[in-house]
């Protein structure tokens, strides 16, 4: 159970982000090229889901399914949430990272992913409920 909530945490750190960084700022140039849709024409919040491609929404899950499948499938020392994977997974792609030696820091880093998962969370519905009512 704290492995689903954790990666649930951590989608919903993503997605807030994801939420709130197109309300400052857009890539430049197009997101489909070969249905003409750029960057600045997609809208922010849940209303962008009518506006990419199909195939965009192919690529998305076929992307996060090699992502859950080939990096996050293995539980190091039967800690749940911890996959070897490092800090954003940049341990699998050849960059390593020492991790915390002190075992209470580490306790305290993990409280604190754990908690701020949980706030990442409720603002993610926030956000769902607050895009669905405006």
């Amino acid at each position: 159970r704290r492995e689903v909530e954790l990666k649930h945490g951590r989608v919903c750190m993503f997605a807030t982000i994801g939420y709130i960084v197109p309300e400052y700022t857009r890539l430049p140039g197009f997101l489909s090229p070969s249905y003409g849709v750029q960057f600045t024409d997609v809208p922010n919040g849940l209303s962008a889901l009518s506006k990419v491609p199909a195939l965009g929404w192919c690529q998305i899950v076929a992307f996060a399914g090699l992502i859950e499948l080939n990096v996050y499938n293995e539980q190091i020392n039967g800690e749940p949430g911890n996959y070897g994977a490092g800090f954003l997974g940049i341990r699998s792609i050849g960059l390593m990272s020492p991790g915390f030696k002190d075992p209470e820091t580490r306790k305290k880093k993990l409280n604190a992913e754990l908690a701020n998962g949980r706030l990442a969370m409720m603002a993610t519905m926030g956000m769902f409920f607050q895009d669905g009512l405006t």
